[in-house]
């Protein structure tokens, strides 16, 4: 019988700029007991990777532009948070009833460019995004494998809202060892037609998954998930954005 686990990691303190967020994981996993094992994948939130590589700021630092005060004026928002937002955005995809959605980074559509005020360093003090969160995946990957044969997969996430969906959900921004999507496409499905379209979003659901264990006011950043079937897996936390001319939505 295929199954999968999923375990909370309890015990990370708050992450602090410079921080080695690596060893906050592996302590972390020390004292609860658990070992990485060939073929887990740990999915961390990517609040506590911003925080650990610097992405903060503080809002008494920020100057709002015209532009940034307009707009704050006609979405009921901090001018200094909308300066911030459109520094961080590369398009406003749409601005209405008080809400800004922005394409920022490598092509990720959120709210607000995905700037947070929850669980930061400190008070006025708000996370950004990660610059390259693959690349973070991947340096936190290098740090926490036990050894060089061991697979270890790693999934940065972040909580997104869903165009014609309620609730938010996590999503999978960055990714290393395991792949984000499977492609089923030349499989035959249970009738023997072929697949011409099927690619699963592994990344985001994995994210999903552990998500639900990942409480905002729980204090759980980490989770170890084992039982993944992730050989054919590929491509990494940019290649879950879908391209511009195959968007019919943008």
């Amino acid at each position: 019988m295929t199954s999968l686990t999923l375990t909370a990691i309890p015990g990370l303190p708050r992450v602090k700029p410079g921080d080695d967020l690596s060893q906050l994981l592996s302590v972390a996993l020390t004292e609860n007991a658990l070992t990485l094992q060939d073929g887990d994948v740990l999915v961390i939130c990517q609040k506590i990777v911003s925080k650990a590589e610097g992405r903060v700021v503080a809002l008494d630092s920020v100057e709002p532009s015209p532009f940034a005060r307009q707009i704050a004026a006609s979405t009921d928002k901090d001018p200094r948070v909308v300066e911030l937002v459109l520094r961080e955005t590369t398009r406003i995809v749409k601005m209405a009833d008080g809400h800004l959605i922005c394409e920022t980074g490598p092509g990720w559509v959120c709210a607000n460019a995905g700037i947070d005020e929850s669980n930061g360093v400190g008070p006025g003090i708000l996370t950004l995004l990660p610059l390259d969160p693959d690349a973070s995946a991947e340096r936190l990957r290098s740090a926490l494998a036990p050894a060089p044969d061991i697979r270890l997969g790693v999934i940065i996430t972040d909580t997104f809202g869903r165009p014609w969906r309620d609730g938010l959900t996590d999503v999978a921004l960055g990714a290393a060892g395991i792949g984000t999507l499977a492609d089923f496409r030349g499989r035959s499905d249970l009738d023997g037609r072929e697949l011409h379209h099927t690619m699963l979003a592994v990344g985001d659901e994995l994210a999903a998954a552990a998500g639900l264990l990942m409480e905002k006011d729980a204090g759980i950043a980490a989770v170890l998930v084992r039982g993944v079937r992730w050989n054919a897996t590929r491509g990494n936390g940019r290649d879950l954005i879908r391209p511009r001319e195959l968007d019919l939505f943008r």
